[in-house]
């Protein structure tokens, strides 16, 4: 049977106490919508995702349209069963399943979804509703079964007897329907007496009286169901899921030291036998070979290290590539594509921007390399620059192979020093260097006797 899903993402969110729209909040590397799609992916294809947007609409839709998924607007905020009605002409068709998730529950599993779809098909009742215990159950929607354990009412806190109060069973608003008695049935919501607004949950009442059954499916972990409401809830959902990734990868082979000290998003890739030290930040779509070492404080987005790479603490890397055998560390940073090839070594305080270092090629200590090609096995003394704006236009330096670069070298772009070349120790280098050439581009030096004691006061 065809199985659509919708996600609920049109609210507000003033408990955020922010100007974005809370479902656009990140935990884990990703917003919390997107969270929410790329679990629904495990039970539906993208095309049969559909996403109620309002608040912020085109900021909501524009982070989402990569993923295939159809929208459909709610101009008026008026509760999750009008939300739900906004759906009608979006999923096309009216038969088979429907699941309804929300925005901003960013914990819920792929794992879990699964079950709930299964369930719902074992039991083969008109909906199912995921619910789970809680210790504390106070703010929470409780869920009251009927005598075949299936929901007879879902009574929210404030409308609770002295008994239902007692009840532990809570509702997450997460439901799997059969699609064509959802439909039929879902326009005699009515709106409530104290808020005017059209609630999901009137819908175990009138499926009740229509002689529909709602299964209950309890969870056991209540912490795939965190709403994020606040700040505070986004922090705890940010640890849940970080902390899921850290396992994720210790189980596959990778040591993290000291794993509550480390960030890494969810769709980073780390190979077996990596090191990562404390207080590093793996980001985006960072990927990491086998038998790397990562060193503390570091933090790398969009990075691409191949095995046997090391990155000294303190560096950054972004969107950049180290290749086998790479070191580039401490205190380094490439950035814009740069790329450091084989068994090349980046030292202290040296900045790769949209550079490439050539094999076995070594620039050890504080220089800056931008908009450079560099060749395989040369040397880039400390204190080298690389002068490539001009004031209106960038332009690049070439280096060959074999060349040697002597420290605090000023080379002016656009300008070549060919293979097997050198440049003298504190040159500013303007021309072509040609190869086997020596590059001396500084003033001759003169030495001026007595010049101390001319121009410093006699004592005394």
């Amino acid at each position: 049977m065809n199985t659509w899903v919708v996600i609920l993402a049109a609210g507000l969110g003033t408990r955020m106490r922010s100007r974005k729209a809370k479902v656009l909040h990140r935990a884990g590397g990703l917003s919390l919508v997107e969270q929410v799609v790329r679990a629904a992916t495990a039970v539906t294809d993208t095309s049969r995702i559909v996403v109620v947007t309002g608040h912020q609409a085109d900021s909501v839709e524009a982070v989402l349209r990569p993923y295939g998924v159809g929208f459909a607007r709610q101009t008026e905020q008026k509760g999750t069963g009008h939300a739900l009605a906004c759906c009608r002409d979006a999923v096309k068709e009216k038969s088979g399943r429907l699941m309804v998730l929300y925005g901003d529950t960013p914990l819920l599993s792929a794992n879990t979804l699964r079950t709930l779809l299964e369930s719902h098909t074992a039991h083969a009742q008109a909906a199912t509703l995921m619910t789970t215990e809680v210790a504390n159950p106070h703010g929470y929607g409780r869920v009251v079964l009927n005598d075949r354990g299936h929901v007879a009412a879902i009574v929210e806190h404030k409308d609770c007897t002295p008994a239902q109060l007692e009840i532990r069973l809570i509702n997450s608003g997460i439901y799997c329907f059969d699609a064509q008695p959802m439909w039929q049935h879902l326009s005699e919501i009515v709106p409530n007496a104290k808020s005017g607004e059209y609630y999901l949950t009137d819908m175990a009442e009138i499926f009740g009286r229509h002689g529909l059954a709602i299964h209950n499916h309890r969870i056991e972990d209540p912490r795939e169901l965190l709403g994020i409401n606040t700040r505070i809830e986004l922090a705890e959902a940010d640890a849940i899921l970080r902390e899921r990734k850290n396992r994720e990868l210790m189980l596959s082979g990778v040591t993290i030291e000291k794993p509550e000290t480390v960030t890494i998003d969810l769709d980073v890739e780390v190979g077996c036998d990596t090191v990562i030290e404390p207080f590093v930040r793996l980001l985006g779509h960072t990927k990491i070979g086998e038998d790397c070492r990562i060193g503390t404080g570091s933090i790398l987005e969009n990075a691409h290290l191949e095995s046997n790479t090391e990155v000294g603490p303190y560096t950054l890397v972004a969107d950049s590539k180290l290749e086998s055998g790479a070191q580039a560390g401490p205190f380094s940073r490439l950035r814009m594509h740069a790329v450091a090839r084989a068994n090349s070594r980046i030292g202290n305080f040296v900045e790769l921007k949209n550079t490439e270092l050539g094999a076995g090629s070594k620039s050890q200590h504080l220089a800056y390399l931008g908009d450079t090609s560099i060749g395989a096995g040369s040397n880039i003394g400390a204190g080298t620059i690389t002068c490539n704006y001009d004031g209106a236009k960038k332009h690049r330096t070439t280096i060959g192979d074999d060349v040697f670069v002597g420290s605090n070298s000023t080379l002016v772009a656009p300008v070549t020093l060919s293979d097997n070349s050198y440049v003298a120790a504190g040159s500013v280098v303007t021309h072509h260097v040609p190869s086997d050439a020596l590059a001396v581009g500084r003033s001759r030096q003169e030495n001026k006797a007595g010049w101390v004691s001319r121009r410093k006061p006699k004592k005394g």
